[in-house]
């Protein structure tokens, strides 16, 4: 098996809600969370009070967070701006050699540091507002 870099996911966004990609961020830490969250329909007559789920059911969320260093000031105002606006937007996020999710997600959380005598940079949070495709 190959091993992978992590600093090689990507991130780009909609920048214009038309379609127009451009890249954010190369992230340098990266963890990429897909939940289901289950249905609990337990009831009295359940076999050994054991806990029951409902197949198929419940909410789907996808969380994207990482980490990395601006090497430019444009996308800084764009995560700043997305944040402060709540603003939902496509997003691809590239994760070379297994593929790409594509769809709308709204920035849940974006941190920025700038230390004394070192880079600018930052930690966001991405979070599914709509359907994920993963090509």
């Amino acid at each position: 098996m190959a091993y992978r870099k992590g600093s090689d996911v990507l991130l780009y966004v909609d920048v214009d809600g038309l379609g127009t990609y451009t890249q954010v961020a190369g992230l340098q830490q990266t963890r990429l969370q897909i939940r289901k969250d289950e249905v609990d329909v337990t009831n009295q007559q359940s076999t050994g009070k054991y806990r029951e789920l409902l197949d198929g059911a419940g909410i789907t969320k996808l969380t994207v967070s990482g980490s990395g260093v601006f090497v430019d000031t444009a996308p800084l105002s764009t995560l700043r701006n997305y944040t402060l606006n709540g603003t939902i937007r496509n997003w691809r996020v590239v994760v070379p050699g297994e593929g790409q999710y594509q769809g709308p997600f709204q920035l849940g959380q974006f941190d920025r540091q700038a230390p004394h005598a070192r880079e600018i940079s930052y930690d966001v949070t991405l979070e599914s507002a709509g359907v994920i495709s993963f090509t």
